[in-house]
C-alpha cells in the first residue's frame, strides 16, 4: 500500500489517456467507509478518465430487486454479503471502470482477491468527523448505524475494517474540499503507481 501525501503535492497528474493505458484495463477500486465519498467522487473520476462509473451497492440492489435497508432487514447481514461478494466479482470482469464499493466489502478475502487480481484499489480515508457529518444526512440508509449510539458504532467498525482498508494499493485522504480536488490527487497517485513498475494490486 502506498500513502501518498497530496495536500500539498505539486506533482501533475498524468494524462487520463496515459493512466487508462497503464491500468490495462483493469479497475480503479474504491475503497473506504460508508460517508467518505466513494459514489461521488467515482462518478466525478470515472467521467475523468472517461470511463463508465459503477457503484456496487446499486447493482446488488438491482440484482436483489430491493433496496440495501430492506435486504438486511428480511435476510440478515451474512445474506447481503454473500450477495455483495458474487455482484463484485462480476463486475470486476467488466473493466476498465471505476467501481465503488461497499464500506464492508473487503471483509471477504475473496472480494480482496479478486480485487487484486483485476484492479487497482485506492483506500479513501477521511477523519470521524467528517464521516458523521455526512453520515447524519442519511442515517436511514445505513444499517450498520441503526444503533441507539451510530458514532460509537461507526468507531467499532472502523477499528475492524481499516486494517482490511489499509491494504489497498493506495490511500487518498477525503476532506472537506471540491470533490474535483480529490479526483486530481486521486489521478495524481495513480499516475505515480502506475509508473513505479509495481505489481497490479497487493491487497492480501
Amino acid at each position: 500500500m502506498t500513502d501518498i501525501a497530496l495536500q500539498n503535492s505539486t506533482a501533475e497528474p498524468a494524462s487520463s489517456a496515459a493512466v487508462l493505458e497503464r491500468l490495462a484495463g483493469r479497475s480503479v477500486v474504491l475503497v473506504g467507509m460508508m460517508g467518505v465519498g466513494k459514489s461521488s467522487i467515482g462518478r466525478r473520476l470515472g467521467a475523468r478518465l472517461g470511463v463508465p462509473f459503477v457503484d456496487a451497492d446499486t447493482e446488488i440492489e438491482k440484482a436483489a430487486g430491493m433496496s440495501i435497508p430492506d435486504i438486511f432487514a428480511r435476510h440478515g447481514e451474512a445474506d447481503f454479503r454473500s450477495g455483495e461478494a458474487r455482484v463484485i466479482a462480476r463486475l470486476l470482469d467488466g473493466g476498465p471502470q471505476v467501481l465503488a464499493t461497499g464500506g464492508g466489502a473487503v471483509m471477504n478475502a475473496d472480494t480482496r482477491q479478486q480485487i487484486k487480481a483485476k484492479g487497482v484499489s485506492i483506500w479513501l480515508n477521511a477523519e470521524v468527523d467528517v464521516l458523521m457529518r455526512r453520515i447524519n444526512k442519511r442515517k436511514n440508509d445505513r444499517p450498520m448505524l441503526q444503533t441507539a449510539d451510530p458514532s460509537a458504532r461507526l468507531q467499532e467498525l472502523l477499528v475492524e475494517r481499516e486494517p482490511f482498508y489499509a491494504l489497498a494499493d493506495l490511500t487518498v485522504q477525503s476532506r472537506e474540499t471540491p470533490h474535483e480536488t480529490i479526483v486530481t490527487d486521486i489521478m495524481t497517485a495513480l499516475s505515480e503507481f502506475l509508473n513505479a513498475s509495481a505489481p497490479a494490486g497487493s491487497m492480501q
